[in-house]
């Protein structure tokens, strides 16, 4: 099926820019896990906002965001996380970060973003959390 007619399509074949990609790799019915690899910053941001737009788009009841192969975050990361869970939480939605590096860690504590956030230490737990 072609890209246009599925949204989600162009998102099960990496989306890739210098030293970041993103992939969305559909759970269930109702469970989507975004997952995102490289540096969050404002040179490598692009895949990782297209790839939660997309998937945001395709109107899942959960959306996992996958952190554990993302080294660094920086501001920039941490308003696109924040703009994920308003965009959500608009479409009725639930986003779950799930296995933060220590770093990315650090970054949500040390904001209070970590108190917005349900944080989960792996993706199964996040998938398999209640909603």
């Amino acid at each position: 099926m072609p890209a246009q007619n599925d949204p989600a399509a162009a998102l099960r074949e990496a989306a890739t820019t210098a030293g970041s990609t993103a992939r969305l790799q559909p759970v269930d019915d109702r469970t989507a896990v975004c997952v995102l690899v490289g540096d969050l910053d404002i040179e490598t941001l692009p895949p990782a906002e297209q790839a939660l737009d997309e998937a945001l788009r395709a109107r899942p009841q959960v959306l996992v965001v996958d952190l554990e192969q993302v080294g660094f975050c920086d501001s920039s990361g941490l308003n696109l996380l924040l703009k994920a869970r308003m965009g959500a939480i608009a479409a009725g939605a639930e986003l779950r970060l799930a296995a933060a590096s220590p770093t990315v860690l650090r970054l949500l504590e040390l904001t209070g973003a970590d108190t917005v956030f349900r944080l989960h230490p792996t993706v199964g737990d996040a998938v398999a959390a209640p909603r």
